[in-house]
């Protein structure tokens, strides 16, 4: 899987979600498409979705311990192996556009955005209209991906729209979602926000109250920085994202965003993709990091009680931020082989169809 890559060819779009969004004002999804050299037979379309604090670019980002013959992050190693991906802005996140009030933009506005993104690039991709010669892909396999906040949205939106033939839930628990802090530090008692709070009569204090106290360590940077990053990442790029997170000085990285919906705070509430998690029925795969929020990895199974298969991968020497862990590429590799393991069982699925047909 591993064989050198070349550029990828990147298309950048701005959908129009205003009709699906539905909070009577214009709303406009940024995504990445990136398209592989050579398609995968069937084909097959990825789409992923960024944690809070970062943008599609998490996805596209190149960093200083990269191999010279690799570029383009995530996105980059599986266009080389055939599949097309895309990366996509949550709405009021990164490129895509701010709502007026983001209290009151809620899961079921972001999630009816990213469906109806999905469904504008794909039809897009069938009727070969994307640009830049890009031939039609006709009837993939179409597979979500989704790190951090982007793992509670791509749960929440499979139990509710079942946009994926299979959903990749990274860095997220569907039963509760904990960050991770180093052994032994204190911790105030953390206050939660059950789905459905009412976002935009909380005060600023109370925002506050509902964040652990951490202490700094010696670089300016939260205790719960080792949490994010493991121990052996550039430092460069460890400061570069934890200082003054998620507002960085107003220094963004590429990968950066500072606006994070308020609905967000509810995300970290027990059992609060629940319900969506359960009705998921086609194939998950769980991967994480030795340090994560997701606290019992080989629990996860039981969320989703409905689904054909549910898979569990926990990353080495790997944090929460995975795209930034010196193992990354393990758990890409996980992530293709997963993926195409997908595939294979499409393509059986068809050939025993065409077969039962020809009977």
């Amino acid at each position: 899987m591993s064989e050198p890559r070349i550029a990828m060819q990147q298309i950048e779009l701005r959908l129009d979600v205003s009709e699906a969004v539905g909070l009577g004002e214009s709303a406009t999804v940024a995504v990445t498409v990136c398209l592989p050299d050579r398609v995968s037979d069937p084909p097959l379309v990825a789409f992923a979705f960024p944690g809070g604090g970062y943008n599609r670019h998490y996805y596209t980002l190149d960093l200083p311990d990269d191999e010279p013959h690799e570029h383009g992050g995530q996105a980059g190693w599986h266009t080389a192996n055939g599949w097309t991906f895309v990366a996509v802005d949550h709405l009021s996140c990164g490129d895509s556009s701010r709502v007026s009030d983001p209290s009151r933009l809620t899961y079921e506005h972001m999630v009816s955005a990213n469906h109806a993104a999905v469904r504008h690039v794909l039809d897009a991709l069938a009727k070969g209209t994307l640009g830049g010669g890009v031939s039609p892909v006709v009837d993939p396999v179409v597979v979500g991906l989704g790190h951090s906040m982007g793992g509670a949205t791509l749960i929440l939106q499979q139990g509710q729209f079942a946009s994926f033939d299979a959903v990749g839930v990274l860095g997220w628990s569907a039963i509760h979602s904990i960050s991770w802090t180093p052994p032994g530090t204190p911790k105030s008692n953390v206050r939660y926000f059950p789905r459905g709070t009412d976002m935009g009569a909380l005060t600023p204090e109370v925002f506050t109250s509902a964040m652990p106290e951490m202490a700094l360590d010696e670089r300016g940077l939260p205790a719960t920085t080792q949490g994010f990053h493991y121990d052996d990442e550039p430092e460069e790029v460890v400061y570069r994202d934890m200082h003054d997170y998620p507002n960085r000085d107003g220094r963004l990285p590429p990968w950066g965003t500072s606006a994070i919906p308020p609905c967000a705070m509810t995300m970290m509430s027990p059992g609060a993709v629940a319900p969506e998690a359960a009705r998921i029925t086609v194939p998950v795969l769980v991967a994480v990091g030795e340090r994560d929020i997701c606290a019992d990895p080989m629990s996860e199974p039981r969320a989703y009680e409905r689904a054909s298969d549910v898979s569990v991968f926990v990353c080495r020497r790997m944090a929460h931020m995975h795209n930034f862990a010196r193992t990354r590429r393990q758990l890409w590799e996980r992530v293709q082989g997963w993926g195409d393991g997908v595939l294979a069982s499409h393509r059986f699925t068809k050939s025993d169809s065409e077969s039962l047909a020809r009977v």
